[in-house]
């Protein structure tokens, strides 16, 4: 294509500028968002930046810096600059320079050059770990610090390659029922991708929200046949992989235990949560990391491992011969910890690009838009004068909002819906308003799957839940949602919520997502941060302005 065409711009301080406009925007953002993170998107012009954790998950997955500088190249309107191809290499190259190997029982770093040997024995972080001197370009660490070592090589631009190998924990045969279910390529592809031909069984699969990634990690446990601990975000999501795993697998149901507020049970495979494990026990210590010992577990699985707390990553960090396998639909972390989620848990494996799986027909196709509403006339001074972080609260619980609610409900009428925010009292008046059900984090477990039980069987068909219905709610026939109060400018918010709508439909497979901000406030500059990674998908925000 002729460079006038092309719709790229690469900037020498690695950002890159995006016309959507062009006809080939859709390939472009495509092929840039494998090794670059979105960071704007208004109208016409997206802001991407390479990162160096970017540019090492797209080199764990295959793609080396002459791939990044190629897809650069190929849509790039002006030449890219020697000072950004030099970077490119510098950073994309390092993966994989150091290795952490195996022989006897005992741990070493490997690398071919001696100048990098020189560089960590300077580095107190690094150098700590080594036991006696190195030779040959290799040097022994300590076995025990095998995760914090791999953080402290991160942090020095260093990031290893894990080659160790693992425990390979009590054996336990899993076999899959292909009578019920038939794994889809994609899926297939994504545990190849995660096994890596024997040298992974660690890392991180990305897949959307509504595409089976449960069934990766039923894929996974089936290769590796071995005793498994599974840990979730909640307790509904664990509820969920029980079933299953019951459903789906031949492993008998007093085989699978649940390690909960409300169980204690260990067995073969154990499904708990993250915030039972990260919890305080009776002595005031977190009793619950005992979890992690009391069975010689083979293989981990971290659900939506986006979530995962810091505590959770301080025992990880001590688990590296355990195979990890991240399960998650958007690698974003609010706080910016992903590079510890790359150094733990292990590099993205494998991607899927949600309109690639939108287009096959494996998830609903989505509209979005953000329905912009005026404040009323009481609240606006109130909300001039207040502090910033009571202006957002002010804004997002915006009474008008009901109004609009009741005009998309009308706009939907027969639809399965829910309606999703952050503040209890809003949620319990727009609950109360409408004569919907309402869950809540205070709402009993029981209570919960009746309501969503007679969500499923069709006996209601609207639902107003808080922040409880981020992750995992299996409501396959939820079919628009209506966003009235978010996390401030939380990416990945958005994009479960998103998810809870995504979910293959029967007949037309149509979604609609609707979030509605209160206009000129600063609810309004968090929703564009909540759309980026959104848009960063190809799901464009149609916006709609509404008066009341």
């Amino acid at each position: 294509m002729s460079g006038i065409y092309k719709p790229l711009i690469v900037q020498s301080d690695m950002t890159l500028l995006l016309e959507t406009s062009n006809e080939s925007y859709e390939s472009a953002r495509d092929e840039i968002g494998l090794f670059a993170e979105l960071e704007k998107s208004p109208e016409y012009v997206h802001t991407y930046r390479i990162t160096p954790i970017s540019l090492w998950n797209a080199a764990s997955a295959g793609a080396n810096s002459a791939d990044v500088i190629t897809s650069l190249k190929k849509y790039s309107k002006y030449p890219v600059s020697e000072t950004v191809v030099s970077r490119l290499v510098q950073i994309s190259e390092r993966y994989g320079k150091v290795k952490i190997t195996a022989k006897g029982g005992e741990l070493f770093l490997e690398m071919d050059d001696g100048f990098i040997m020189a560089q960590l024995c300077a580095e107190k972080s690094v150098f700590r770990y080594f036991i006696g001197e190195p030779h040959d370009n290799r040097v022994r660490i300590n076995a025990d610090f095998r995760g914090h070592i791999k953080q402290a090589l991160i942090n020095i631009q260093f990031p290893p390659e894990d080659l160790a190998g693992y425990a390979a924990g009590l054996k336990l045969d899993i076999g899959l029922r292909n009578d019920v279910f038939k794994p889809r390529d994609y899926q297939l592809s994504a545990v190849s991708a995660f096994r890596a031909g024997g040298r992974g069984d660690h890392g991180v699969v990305v897949l959307p929200c509504g595409a089976g990634k449960t069934i990766v990690g039923m894929l996974a446990m089936a290769e590796l046949e071995t005793e498994t601990l599974i840990l979730t975000a909640s307790i509904t999501a664990l509820r969920q992989w029980i079933s299953e795993l019951t459903h789906k697998t031949d492993i008998g149901r007093e085989l699978i235990g649940e390690y909960s507020g409300e169980k204690k049970e260990v067995k073969p495979v154990t499904v708990s949560t993250y915030q039972i494990i990260s919890a305080r026990d009776g002595t005031g210590g977190q009793g619950h990391f005992k979890l992690f010992s009391e069975r010689n577990w083979g293989f981990i699985i971290y659900d939506e491992v986006h979530t995962l707390p810091a505590p959770v990553f301080r025992i990880t960090a001590e688990l590296q011969a355990k195979r990890r396998l991240g399960l998650t639909a958007t690698l974003v972390r609010e706080d910016g910890l992903e590079k510890d989620v790359f150094a733990l848990i292990g590099p993205k494996r494998h991607d899927m690009a949600w309109k690639v799986l939108e287009g096959q027909g494996w998830i609903a196709q989505a509209d979005c838009f953000e329905v912009r509403i005026p404040m009323p006339g009481e609240l606006k001074m109130p909300y001039a004068v207040a502090p910033k972080r009571d202006k957002f609260r002010i804004a997002s619980e915006n009474p008008f909002k009901l109004a609009i609610i009741k005009r998309l409900l009308d706009k939907h009428n027969g639809a399965h819906i829910l309606i999703i925010g952050v503040y209890l009292e809003q949620l319990e008046r727009i609950a109360e308003g409408l004569g919907a059900p309402l869950i809540t984090g205070k709402t009993r477990n029981r209570d919960r799957e009746e309501i969503y039980g007679r969500f499923r069987n069709g006996e209601i068909k609207l639902i107003v839940v808080s922040k409880v219905a981020n992750f995992a709610i299996d409501l396959p026939d939820a079919n628009v949602a209506i966003e009235v109060s978010g996390s401030f400018g939380s990416r990945q918010e958005e994009a479960q919520r998103l998810g809870r709508i995504l979910r293959p439909k029967k007949g037309d497979n149509k979604a609609y997502f609707y979030t509605i901000v209160s206009r000129e406030t600063r609810e309004e500059d968090f929703s564009m941060h909540r759309q980026l990674f959104l848009a960063e998908q190809g799901y464009p925000y149609t916006i709609i302005d509404e008066d009341v």
